[in-house]
């Protein structure tokens, strides 16, 4: 090779470095832990619940098999999007009146045994390990919230590890080791908060509002992919959900936001033929936190990379952006559940396979 040429290249490595093809082709990062994969959900601008990533579910379980005294019966019509009214709004009243965002509605059973209920999984069922975190107003997160424990002064959170253990203990993980109690700072019932859990190999660390809160390790740290549920749901059982409600109770979400690793082969290859140098310029994305709780224009409107463009090429972002590549329908659930003052119990659950 000639010298002035071998000159040029060298010279055009030192003063041009790698940069990747597209933002965040290698993927996000979450306290310095990358995630492959993303899922985000704006309900507050989300009109259709078909085109969000997300399925209604529809079942029904007797009372026996619910454990209390009532059974319970999922319907899509307990899920409404009652988006903003205008796209350039973050907060306020949605078209529908009252709080903007996907509303999960626990209805009164007249006579019935069964309680009307609502309750949604994504569409992708490959998540195994990442950040996963919800703005959510209550009327209930595994974290889960009992209105029977709230007053004017207390406001607790239970940190809940669903395990085989709970399984074999009446599904009640109140009696394992994978259930804890956490004191909020907040009132669950008084305006959007975010709860997030950050899922790792050897445990899984809980946060509202940004804020630190436990963590958790142990046999109940799930090993195996699942996919995010979002319900909310009451079996009258008065040593836990209570209920059910005297009128409608519903539970409003403004956003789900995950960023994980997939379990599908198909997935992993198509990382690495996205992502050529994890180094590059802009390869890697930081998942921006919030700093307060997301209930005022200003601070509701969150970061979502499907809404900007050319940070998502080769996800599956349904309603995203026009230039995302989509790779076909996938499924996970993860866990967050509480309960509001209606007593009942709302959450954004991890699943795996023994999580019906």
């Amino acid at each position: 090779m000639p010298l002035l040429t071998h000159l040029t290249i060298l010279l055009s490595a030192i003063l041009f470095p790698s940069t990747a093809r597209a933002n965040c082709e290698c993927g996000y990062t979450v306290n310095g832990t990358l995630y492959t994969d993303l899922t985000e959900s704006d309900f507050l601008h989300i009109k259709n619940i078909n085109e969000s990533g997300w399925l209604p579910q529809t079942y029904t379980v007797d009372r026996g098999t619910a454990r209390g005294p009532f059974g319970k019966d999922a319907s899509p019509k307990q899920i409404t999007t009652n988006p903003l009214k205008s796209r350039f709004d973050w907060a306020g009243n949605g078209i529908h009146g009252g709080d903007a965002g996907l509303q999960i509605t626990v209805s009164n059973p007249g006579k019935g045994a069964m309680i009307p209920m609502g309750e949604m999984g994504t569409n992708r069922t490959d998540m195994l390990y990442g950040s996963f975190r919800a703005a959510i107003k209550l009327t209930e997160i595994d974290m889960e919230f009992l209105s029977s424990q709230f007053s004017q002064s207390s406001h607790p959170v239970n940190l809940v590890l669903q395990s085989q253990a709970s399984i074999d203990a009446g599904y009640n993980a109140g009696d394992t080791n994978a259930f804890q109690k956490h004191e909020l700072p907040f009132d669950p019932s008084e305006g959007f908060n975010e709860y997030r859990f950050d899922w790792f190999p050897d445990r899984v660390d809980f946060y509202a509002n940004g804020v630190f809160l436990k963590s958790m390790t142990g046999d109940g740290v799930p090993r195996d992919p699942g996919h995010l549920m979002l319900s909310q749901w009451s079996n009258g059982d008065p040593k836990w959900s209570g209920g059910p409600p005297a009128q409608d109770a519903i539970m409003t979400v403004s956003y789900v936001k995950g960023y994980f690793n997939s379990s599908e082969t198909r997935r992993q290859e198509d990382w690495k033929n996205r992502c050529r140098d994890i180094n590059a310029a802009n390869a890697t994305c930081e998942v921006p936190e919030i700093t307060a709780p997301p209930q005022t224009n200003a601070t509701a409107k969150t970061y979502f990379f499907s809404q900007e463009r050319n940070m998502t090429v080769n996800q599956t972002v349904p309603g995203g952006n026009p230039n995302t590549i989509a790779s076909g329908a996938w499924s996970i659930y993860a866990s967050m559940q509480g309960i509001s003052t209606a007593m009942l119990v709302s959450s954004l659950v991890l699943c795996m396979n023994w999580c019906l």
